[in-house]
């Protein structure tokens, strides 16, 4: 059992380093082609007296931002598994959003992503910060105040060895303990229940991940 479960920690390390490698490669090319166009932008206006005028940025922080981000419904699966099947934005925005679950699966967020890098929070985080983690392909464990203690501090060791994970409590949660990827949501019955490590194992880093390799750390930490 013990080598089976080094075997999974080990696949997984191996994936989210595939993907951090990616994103460095990802950003270094995406500076290469900022710095190419700014070259071709100041030329331009030198030669033609060019006036060049930026584009509004795509962040929306003004009051005609969408108050809610996300328009569907879930879907259960015979795994317990409920996959939000609609849109979810994922633009940036500072007005807040109203999300249609608790807690949220996905949609516009604050540009800051809450770190999760294993980060186990005491208080509540702010649901905009987290679906931007979420976004970075993390879990995110949540648990109201109906969770036993014991199932709570047991959750928390295993996500402070998991990176791409965060854990917080989250009162306004129908069930105990829940778990978040983005869009993809379940309820596990405590810390024992094989759930747990059969959605950390598929959605984190997973394929629903809109941005793979994108930082955990960085972020916002309380």
């Amino acid at each position: 059992m013990g080598s089976a479960s080094q075997s999974t920690n080990a696949t997984r390390k191996a994936r989210i380093e595939e993907m951090r490698r990616a994103e460095l490669a990802r950003e270094r090319r995406n500076r290469f082609l900022v710095i190419a166009g700014s070259v071709v932008a100041v030329a331009a206006l030198v030669a033609g007296g060019v006036f060049v005028v930026k584009s509004q940025s795509k962040d929306e922080g003004s009051a005609d931002a969408k108050a809610s981000s996300a328009d569907g419904k879930f879907a259960t699966g015979a795994d317990g598994v409920r996959t939000w099947k609609g849109k979810l934005g994922r633009t940036h925005v500072t007005k807040r959003v109203h999300y249609p679950t608790v807690p949220p699966v996905g949609g516009d967020h604050n540009q800051v992503w809450m770190n999760c890098d294993g980060d186990v929070y005491t208080k509540a985080v702010d649901d905009m910060n987290a679906v931007h983690s979420l976004e970075h392909g993390a879990v995110w464990v949540t648990y109201n105040a109906k969770a036993p203690k014991a199932d709570v501090a047991a959750l928390a060791a295993k996500v402070e060895k998991t990176p791409y994970t965060l854990m917080s409590p989250d009162d306004d949660q129908a069930d105990p303990i829940m778990l978040t990827a983005w869009g993809h949501q379940r309820t596990v019955t405590g810390a024992s229940d094989p759930n747990v490590d059969t959605f950390l194992e598929k959605f984190v880093q997973g394929a629903q991940t809109p941005e793979p390799g994108a930082a955990c750390t960085g972020g916002l930490s309380r």
